[in-house]
């Protein structure tokens, strides 16, 4: 009888690197899929990507509503306390072999406190991975612990949750699985793309996400202001701008707005709630340069020979390759930022997080672990001083 592997997701961009993974399981003769959909799948303000799952073929078995009111930390920690509890209702009506989760997302933080509770073993894919100007470094860390079996993209990240006294045989680098989708899809051309969004490539185009950057002083619209300063300061002909709108942390919704805004009274710039992960990673491959201050610009920007310009501390301390580019997030630096990336020319940028085969890893390591239920015992694994 093949072991149930319960996979949880909560957003577009978490579901984009879960999707091969997904696809690795249904394959699968050893394992069955058990998908929960929860956070901003099931919220109409961030596109309700639930849909966008059930059409890429997955069959959802169990939907968590975090029902978050708003962006402000009352509103992020009742939605964290439905989690918990929403799961809690998930494990206890259909008990799985494993629950897989990625990231470190606060919903994802209410999945791995449930199945402590209920004594169910988690993999966690992309653990000991960091970003210090955002709360994400201490969920990310707290699932580690919470975790048993850790699937992580990187060396640097092995090391550092080896250095939180994990089982090192419990864990395994595999690479990022995004890397994965990029050798399975078929992207869109420049033609099709401009068909599919409804919008006229330009002369030059950027692919812009940003995000909160949650351990911030300033306020996040602020932050916002200087990049779209500089975007309209740029010389010669307006860029096409293709936005897509941040996610569910605090001051997102208001982020949203702005964007919104912003794009109302400029016809060269365009917004999605959700491009869908086809779509997105043909913009990704067809823009000019990736710009704010997403994960995907240093993990799947890379392998498609596209220039990111980073802005601020969100992503500091992930690895970089020689495609990212950093800048401070004053107007001034951001514009300097974006005629270094206009001058860049990358084709071939050698990604630290994989060669995009993580799906095999991962399946390997799942497999290789007899008896899940072994795992919920940890011991702690110290290092010896000054290793």
């Amino acid at each position: 009888m093949s072991r149930v592997i319960c996979v949880v997701t909560g957003s577009r961009a978490e579901y984009g690197l879960l999707r091969p993974v997904l696809s690795g399981i249904e394959r699968s003769t050893e394992f069955s899929l058990m998908l929960v959909v929860t956070g901003t799948h099931l919220d109409q303000r961030f596109g309700a990507t639930a849909d966008v799952i059930e059409s890429d073929g997955f069959v959802i078995d169990a939907r968590v509503e975090l029902q978050q009111a708003g962006d402000d930390p009352q509103s992020i920690a009742e939605a964290i306390a439905r989690g918990v509890s929403g799961f809690g209702r998930v494990l206890s009506a259909r008990t799985p072999d494993l629950v897989m989760i990625l990231g470190d997302r606060f919903e994802i933080l209410a999945v791995a406190q449930a199945c402590l509770i209920y004594r169910v073993p988690v993999a966690h894919i992309a653990g000991g991975d960091v970003t210090e100007g955002a709360w994400d470094e201490s969920i990310r860390h707290a699932v580690t612990k919470l975790s048993h079996l850790h699937l992580v993209t990187n060396e640097a990240a092995e090391s550092r949750v080896r250095q939180l006294g994990e089982d090192p045989r419990r864990i395994h680098r595999v690479g990022s699985p995004g890397i994965d989708a990029l050798r399975e899809l078929k992207l869109l051309s420049s033609e099709e793309l401009a068909n599919v969004l409804g919008i006229e490539l330009q002369e030059r185009n950027f692919l812009v996400t940003y995000h909160p950057e949650t351990l911030d002083e300033l306020d996040p619209v602020e932050r916002l202001e200087s990049l779209l300063d500089a975007l309209d300061a740029l010389p010669g002909p307006s860029p096409g701008l293709w936005f897509t709108m941040p996610n569910a942390d605090e001051g997102g919704l208001r982020l949203m707005r702005r964007i919104e805004e912003y794009v109302s009274s400029r016809p060269h710039a365009h917004v999605w709630r959700s491009m869908g992960q086809l779509r997105y990673l043909s913009a990704m491959a067809l823009a000019d340069a990736v710009v704010g201050n997403s994960s995907s610009g240093l993990y799947e920007a890379p392998s498609l020979s596209t220039p990111t310009l980073n802005i601020g501390g969100r992503q500091q301390g992930r690895p970089r390759p020689s495609s990212v580019v950093d800048c401070a997030p004053g107007s001034a630096d951001i514009l300097l930022g974006l005629e270094e990336v206009l001058q860049m020319k990358v084709t071939e940028a050698e990604s630290p997080y994989g060669d995009g085969r993580a799906v095999g890893r991962i399946l390997r390591a799942l497999s290789a672990e007899e008896d899940w239920s072994k795992l919920l015992r940890k011991e702690f694994f110290g290092l010896e001083v000054g290793s």
